[in-house]
């Protein structure tokens, strides 16, 4: 249901801002900043996508774990994908997750949030259920005699 909410309103909400700025410094300074923004944004996506990967390389070789360079550079190529798009919230957010210190900070949100859904799972109580599915095919064989 979030991502229907989500692929609904990006649009909409795209439009709008072509609306207001267009209305207000007119269509070809609107058209001229939306390039002007994806040529800015893929320069950046490369010299970061090459850090990334600099930095993956460094922490194999190491023997360090790899997970958070893999993080943020899938990050880098969802950026890609929003400054591939037409669209002045769509840049904004892809140049956002340019920055390092807003993916760690998204990292981080995600990391607390899968910890709180593994911290409630481990609380709920699954030992009836258990309990159950392991009783199911003795009282299928009682059943059946």
């Amino acid at each position: 249901m979030f991502m229907l909410i989500i692929f609904i309103a990006i649009p909409i909400i795209e439009i709008a801002l072509f609306i207001q700025i267009g209305g207000a410094i007119g269509l070809y300074p609107t058209l001229a900043i939306v390039l002007l923004t994806a040529l800015i944004g893929t320069t950046l996506l490369k010299s970061q996508g090459l850090s990334a990967l600099g930095t993956l390389q460094s922490s194999i070789q190491l023997g360090q774990n790899p997970m958070k360079q893999i993080i943020h550079g899938a990050m880098i190529l969802i950026s890609g994908v929003f400054l591939l798009t037409p669209g002045f919230f769509t840049d904004a957010f892809g140049i956002l997750l340019l920055v390092p210190q807003f993916r760690s900070f998204l990292i981080n949100l995600g990391a607390a949030k899968f910890a709180n859904k593994i911290n409630t799972f481990n609380k709920a109580e699954t030992k009836p259920v258990m309990k159950q599915i392991y009783m199911m095919p003795i009282i299928l064989l009682l059943m059946m005699k």
